[in-house]
């Protein structure tokens, strides 16, 4: 067994984690930077965008590898966002506080101040928070739209990437004017303790909300919706399918010969509107996802008849990645749209036309397979469970008893929750019966439900009530009508009458690109789940941060104990006041350098210096307006909060509003720093098993003692 303690060499645990969190440096921010990933054994590679995947790609052998890969999976599975942000601040803390131990400020400091640091934080930025309701309703009022947007030929621009308003975009041949609405926001006018700013919202329609500034410089509030512009002048789009005039018959129609792909929602739909713009607000400039999404929105709402929820429901949406195709082709289907290798394709060309009898199976389609909770009967011993005798005659008794019940029943559909068995898989095809295996949990009970199926655990339990009927299957098709043979595996798209389940055809030529494509489309997906379940967002591009910075700073300035904290008061009191201030000090720098690797990565700074630069100026700027949450929302409203001079795309258009999430902000926030702490008060690793005697002849064994 080895010892080696952590605190020799600068805390070596916040070392790695420092170190570790660095390599997700270029993931912060919208314009991420990909990276591949290369497994030396196979030489495959993969293409990745995220922390997940990244956690999940590294060699990860440390203890505090470990656990920051459980903090990020955490972090995902909960939220399925805020994980770049969870990585940097955790790399960006353990810096800081690695340079408070070198000031010889004790750990319970350190934790103590940093906690009720971040608990103030989170408290401050409350100021900042935007209703949903507000913000749905401000957002299909009126599709501002800048005269940037407008090309010399007066019809929309369709250069994606370097026009980012075009996310408001649904197909490419759309020419549409709009007027741009003239908003007149109040100015400061020095201490005075009643300033009123037209709130960030008014960059998104016509309708304004007001902000109050109470009294002291350390708080705001967000007050309802009170000022309407005056007018609007809109020229509706007649030739976009997100913006279709053809009512609900895009969505009413669940006749199965109706083409599988949805149109976009009507221009009456102002709950599908809202919840389109604020896709677009939340979606950080990911817009192939923000297209499908705007297509999902809208038919759930019209199956809500417009007047219902206003949630996303998750449980009715899956994706399906088709490899071969341009990105392009990327479409939402009715229906379940799976991969089916080409002998599966031949027996759904066989059921072109036909209405299905559907099984569907909770478990796993294998001859061994037994249920979760499965007991064995007591006082029995086991030698042999199946077994194997010459020719294989017993996986033949099972094999064809399994079909014959099929057949009895004359099932043509099975949907397996699990694996199937690949002989089961081959007999049920040559008596073209149609498996698919590997079915999420939703799928089954969206078929269940519209079928009238009852899903069963093993074949035995088959019954005339658990088959379902009027489902059927057909190949996929492009919106172009064309059908897809791509070789080894073809999209089939199952649906029943009635059924609200919707897939995301993921599109893409680039295998590698498939995973990356799939994550984006669920974490925006998310983002607008969790922003309605919130009822609130924050406005994004750094707003929450630099607050959270020009608080810290000011606590760092202010006089006194920081909390009440047992810990805390078990310092000495004349050195309490010299530690808070280090201690916040080093929380302001994790900000601080947060912003300015988000500006670099922007493309608003030429570099970290640059940026930093920026955001003292702003800083500046905030503090001599009396009230930084004020300054904050007007600069919001006036198109960004981290501008600067530089531009490298000078004719772009800067006021695209962009949001994020309250909850899975904030929780990212304590997940990190919880982390952070947690590393620095440990104070050994001990390593047991035979990695120890590795240990004992490599170059850091002076490092350890071995026990």
């Amino acid at each position: 067994m080895a010892f080696r303690d952590v605190n020799a060499r600068r805390h070596i645990g916040l070392q790695q984690l420092s170190a570790l969190a660095s390599t997700g440096r270029t993931f912060l921010g919208p314009m991420k930077s990909h990276k591949f990933i290369v497994d030396e054994i196979t030489n495959q590679s993969t293409l990745i965008c995220s922390a997940v995947r990244l956690m999940e790609s590294l060699d990860l052998t440390s203890a505090v590898g470990q656990l920051l890969n459980e903090a990020i999976q955490a972090q995902n599975k909960e939220f399925k966002t805020g994980m770049s942000t969870l990585l940097f601040l955790v790399g960006a803390w353990s810096s800081a506080v690695v340079e408070c131990l070198q000031q010889s400020v004790p750990v319970p400091a350190i934790v103590s101040v940093m906690s009720e640091g971040l608990n103030s934080c989170c408290d401050r930025v409350q100021c900042l928070q935007m209703p949903i309701h507000d913000v749905k309703k401000e957002l299909c009022s009126s599709r501002v739209r800048p005269k940037a947007f407008e090309s010399k030929t007066g019809q929309a621009g369709c250069d994606g990437l370097t026009n980012p308003w075009n996310l408001l975009c649904f197909q490419r041949d759309i020419s549409a004017a709009e007027a741009v609405i003239p908003i007149n926001s109040c100015s400061h006018q020095g201490d005075d303790c009643h300033k009123f700013l037209v709130s960030p919202l008014a960059g998104f329609g016509s309708v304004a909300s007001v902000v109050k500034a109470v009294g002291d410089k350390s708080s705001s509030a967000l007050s309802g919706s009170g000022v309407t512009a005056s007018s609007c002048i809109t020229r509706k789009l007649t030739h976009s399918r997100h913006f279709s005039t053809l009512g609900k018959s895009c969505f009413a129609s669940q006749d199965r010969h109706v083409q599988g792909h949805l149109s976009g929602p009507s221009a009456d739909l102002c709950g599908s509107c809202g919840l389109g713009h604020l896709a677009v607000a939340l979606s950080h400039g990911n817009q192939t996802s923000v297209k499908l999404l705007q297509s999902i929105a809208a038919y759930q709402q019209e199956r809500a008849e417009c007047g219902g929820s206003s949630q996303v429901n998750i449980a009715e949406i899956v994706t399906c990645c088709v490899l071969g195709l341009p990105e392009s082709y990327s479409c939402v289907s009715p229906g379940f749209v799976t991969l089916v290798s080409p002998e599966q394709a031949t027996v759904v060309k066989h059921f072109a036309d036909k209405p299905l009898r559907v099984l569907l199976m909770d478990g796993d389609l294998t001859e061994g397979y037994r249920h979760l909770g499965f007991n064995r009967p007591p006082n029995v011993r086991t030698i042999l469970e199946r077994p194997t005798p010459q020719g294989g005659r017993a996986g033949d008794v099972w094999l064809n008893r399994m079909s014959d019940i099929l057949m009895s029943f004359e099932v043509n559909l099975v949907l397996v929750k699990g694996n199937v068995c690949k002989n089961f898989m081959e007999r049920c095809i040559a008596s073209r019966i149609l498996v698919i295996g590997c079915v999420a949990r939703d799928v089954l009970c969206a078929f269940g439900a519209a079928t009238g199926a009852q899903a069963v655990t093993y074949l035995s339990q088959l019954s005339a009530s658990s088959v379902g009927n009027g489902a059927w299957a057909e190949l996929w098709k492009t919106g172009d009508g064309r059908a897809v043979d791509l070789g080894e595996l073809l999209p089939a798209r199952i649906s029943a009458g009635g059924i609200p389940l919707l897939t995301a055809v993921l599109t893409t030529a680039l295998p590698s690109k498939a995973q990356l494509l799939e994550d984006q489309f669920w974490t925006l997906l998310y983002r607008l789940h969790h922003a309605l379940k919130d009822g609130k967002v924050f406005p994004g591009g750094g707003a929450v941060e630099l607050l959270c910075l020009s608080h810290i700073q000011a606590l760092a300035e202010q006089p006194g104990r920081p909390g009440n904290d047992r810990a805390v008061r078990e310092v000495p009191s004349p050195w309490l006041a010299e530690y808070k201030s280090i201690v916040l000090q080093a929380l302001a720098s994790g900000w601080k350098r947060y912003l300015s690797v988000l500006l670099c990565n922007t493309a608003k700074a030429s570099s970290e210096l640059e940026a930093g630069a920026s955001v003292d100026h702003h800083l500046q700027k905030a503090a001599a307006c009396g009230s930084p949450s004020a300054y904050i929302l007007e600069e919001f409203r006036r198109g960004g909060v981290l501008r600067s001079g530089y531009e490298p795309f000078p004719d772009q258009v800067t006021d695209l509003k962009v949001c994020d999430n309250v909850t899975a902000k904030t929780e990212a926030w304590r997940r990190a720093l919880d982390l952070v702490l947690l590393v620095l008060q440990t104070d050994a690793e001990i390593i047991t098993g035979p990695r120890g005697n590795q240990i004992l002849n490599s170059p850091v064994s002076s490092e350890f003692m071995f026990l």
